[in-house]
């Protein structure tokens, strides 16, 4: 089945994700390709409309991104979305100049014509705004449908051509009615009827499956966590024992947590195969501190375990992985060099290596998606609401050498922490919520005896998806009882601190 689907153009705007996040709670389905992707392409997904997302840059740069001119003569509805209602002011004759006052943060617009994409949203907004430019003049054609103390167009549109634009960020939870105005652009200009569900999601992507595998034979590296184990099911939906699971013990896991992984999977019927390498992994990290470099030894590694495994179980065709969405987005950019945060597990290596095709289903899905699949596959709550895990373990939880001694402090310490948080029901409040063992040993007293030992910091924050996140405003009960027990429980660990720093402009993990 073809689903209705709308198309977004990246100009590379942090937010860009966010636009298809928000069409596809709508039930639309939407797929964001890069701003020069040639309009052949686009036309292959039939779009109902084309969004042009925000961006960094300014219009007036020489090699400022455009998308084609066709774009413009698509036939389809096309809203432009901050850089992308500069790039439309443009490109279709208009004018964009330099604000005299930059907005950044909250403004107030006032709606001077409703139109279709403004329909219901009341005479004045709050909207999120993130611009250096404005448009100075409408394209001919065009009515100015909202304007700003700062912005004397911040909307416009050309009914005749169905081209609309925003000079604010309706895709950010702080513009009020944001989330109603892309359901007038999907619904009532575009004629979407939101057609697409995690169950549609299901049933088609193990028919996909299905027809890209053939009569091959795929292995799946399974990591324990939600996204490879719903990856592992819909292929064992599609073609059955033609897949066959392997799980690595890294020797960097939580406590207990291989073994309640062999456990899960027996239950799940999925065949798997256990290699426990846990040696091999801190023989290879001793030593080494560059939080870069442990990722890059732990994945190598990964890859030289897997592929032994591999080839003692036979021929394989595919190579199936968990990645997500944001995996994709973090380690690829779409404008200019790409500008890797770290890297990951699932993007690279192994496919080349073993010259195996890929199949990852989940690759266009965000984590909460993800779950909703796990549930319409029938997991348990506990286990998809399981907090994301990285690849690396606790090794980019150990800031510098992992050693057998402090894998296991920390091991105990992020025990304490995730029994506490659950007892407390904060658990499925938390994107993630863990101890990190610093390099830092200090003064203290317990009894009469003085102790000169390390320092644990306790990380929470709250997320949609991983690609930003807040610290959490944990009661200072929950903090008190985590500190507690884990200098009382933990022989090694005298100080307990909480870290506030939300994602950007730090990362989640420490490492």
């Amino acid at each position: 089945m073809n689903h209705q689907t709308l198309v977004v153009l990246d100009f590379g705007s942090q937010f860009t994700q966010l636009i298809a996040r928000r069409l596809r709670e709508l039930s639309v389905y939407s797929e964001i390709l890069p701003y020069n992707t040639p309009l052949a392409e686009i036309r292959k997904r039939e779009p109902a409309g084309i969004i042009l997302s925000g961006g960094p840059r300014s219009v007036s740069e020489p090699t400022a991104p455009r998308c084609e001119a066709a774009v413009f003569d698509a036939g389809v509805p096309v809203l432009g979305i901050c850089y992308g209602m500069q790039l439309m002011t443009d490109a279709l004759g208009g004018e964009v100049a330099p604000a005299p006052h930059r907005e950044f943060g909250l403004a107030t617009i006032r709606i001077e014509d409703e139109a279709p994409l403004l329909a219901s949203v009341g005479s004045e907004l709050r909207v999120w705004a993130s611009h250096g430019d404005f448009v100075k003049s409408a394209p001919s054609g065009f009515t100015v449908t909202a304007t700003s103390a700062n912005a004397p167009v911040a909307a416009m549109a050309d009914e005749d051509r169905r081209f609309y634009a925003l000079l604010f960020h309706p895709e950010v939870a702080h513009t009020d009615h944001g989330t109603h105005i892309l359901r007038n652009f999907a619904f009532d200009v575009c004629g979407c009827t939101g057609d697409w569900t995690m169950a549609s999601f299901v049933q088609e992507t193990i028919g996909a499956i299905r027809k890209q595998v053939g009569d091959g034979r795929v292995v799946c590296g399974l990591s324990g966590g939600v996204d490879s184990t719903v990856a592992a099911l819909l292929i064992h939906k599609a073609v059955g024992d033609r897949l066959t699971c392997i799980f690595v013990d890294n020797g960097v896991m939580r406590q207990d947590e291989a073994e309640q992984i062999r456990k899960r999977f027996e239950r799940l019927h999925l065949p798997l195969d256990f290699a426990d390498a846990s040696q091999l992994f801190l023989d290879r990290l001793a030593g080494v501190t560059d939080p870069e470099q442990k990722r890059k030894i732990i994945g190598a590694t990964f890859i030289d375990v897997f592929e032994d495994e591999a080839e003692k179980l036979g021929h394989f065709d595919f190579l199936a992985q968990g990645t997500l969405y944001p995996d994709v987005i973090e380690s690829v950019s779409v404008i200019g060099p790409s500008h890797v945060i770290k890297s990951h597990h699932n993007v690279g290596g192994l496919p080349e290596r073993m010259r195996f095709k890929l199949v990852e289903p989940l690759r266009q899905l965000f984590k909460d998606e993800a779950r909703a699949v796990g549930k319409e596959l029938g997991l348990e709550d506990e286990f998809v609401w399981r907090q994301p895990f990285p690849g690396p373990g606790l090794a980019v939880r150990i800031l510098g050498e992992v050693t057998t001694s402090r894998l296991n402090l920390l091991r105990r310490a992020d025990a304490i922490v995730a029994e506490e948080v659950k007892k407390a029901g904060w658990y499925r409040r938390l994107w993630q919520s863990f101890a990190v063992l610093l390099p830092v040993q200090s003064v203290g007293v317990m009894g009469d005896a003085r102790t000169y030992e390390y320092t644990a910091a306790i990380r929470a924050v709250e997320s949609k998806d991983g690609m930003t996140a807040d610290w959490a405003r944990l009661p200072h009960d929950l903090l008190g009882s985590i500190s507690s027990r884990i200098v009382n429980e933990v022989k090694g660990i005298n100080r307990v601190v909480y870290d506030i720093s939300s994602k950007p402009p730090s990362t989640i993990e420490w490492e």
